[in-house]
This record gives structure tokens, C-alpha cells and sequence, in this order.
């Protein structure tokens, strides 16, 4: 379900809380991502999420709203290059490495130190 790629710690101990609220807010982020994109702001729309607030993005669904274990924030791939927590020169590899946003969803998980790109699948109906 989660890309080959991504971290192996997140695998034991994220996948599984992570994937719980996903199916639960997955429609709202999949609808989110298509009014990014089609409106114009980013064609890379990206989902921060963490269990505290953070200051990336804004606050999307937070986690008392649903009873989730992570809040979701959005923002787009712009933020992550000011705040450079993509490099300029790194921008062309995430853009290449950017799955379909129509049947990914790319969330950024912040937990302490631990930060990975992780792009989850929507359901198909």
C-alpha cells in the first residue's frame, strides 16, 4: 500500500495508525488535493501531518475533529522549497519522484525528529 521507498521505521511504527486515519479523511484530502491543483496554487500538493501542531501549512482536519491519531495539514511543494526543507536543486527529483495526485496522496509525517514523504494510495470505489 505505502510506495517501496519509503523509510523502513515507518513501516513498524507508523504504517499502522497512519492507515487508519487515512481511510477515515481520505476523501477530504483526495478533494483538497484536486482544489489545489485545479484552482491553479500547485500542481504538488502535499499533506503535512503530525500529532502536534507544527508550523508547516495550515491546519486542515485536526485530530479531535474525526478522533484521528495525527492532524492534517496543507500546504504545496513551494512552502517546502522557502523553508527549504526541499532544496532548490533537490525540486526537480521530488517533482520527477511525484506520484499522480488523482491516485496519490502525499503526506508529510513529522513525528519528533523522524520526518518522511510517504504517498498512499486513494481507495478506488
Amino acid at each position: 500500500m505505502i510506495s517501496d521507498f519509503n523509510d523502513p521505521e515507518l513501516s513498524g511504527k507508523y504504517l499502522g495508525t497512519i492507515t487508519s486515519d487515512f481511510v477515515k479523511v481520505c476523501d477530504l484530502l483526495k478533494e483538497a488535493s484536486y482544489q489545489v491543483r485545479s484552482k491553479g496554487f500547485s500542481d504538488f500538493p502535499i499533506f503535512p501531518i503530525s500529532k502536534e501542531m507544527q508550523p508547516i501549512g495550515k491546519i486542515f482536519i485536526g485530530k479531535a475533529e474525526k478522533d484521528l491519531d495525527w492532524n492534517y495539514f496543507i500546504t504545496y511543494v513551494d512552502e517546502f522549497v522557502q523553508r527549504t526543507l526541499i532544496a532548490e536543486e533537490g525540486l526537480e527529483d521530488f517533482t520527477k519522484n511525484y506520484k499522480d495526485p488523482d491516485e496519490f496522496c502525499c503526506l508529510f509525517v513529522m513525528d519528533g525528529a523522524f520526518t518522511s514523504f510517504v504517498y498512499i494510495p486513494y481507495p478506488t470505489d
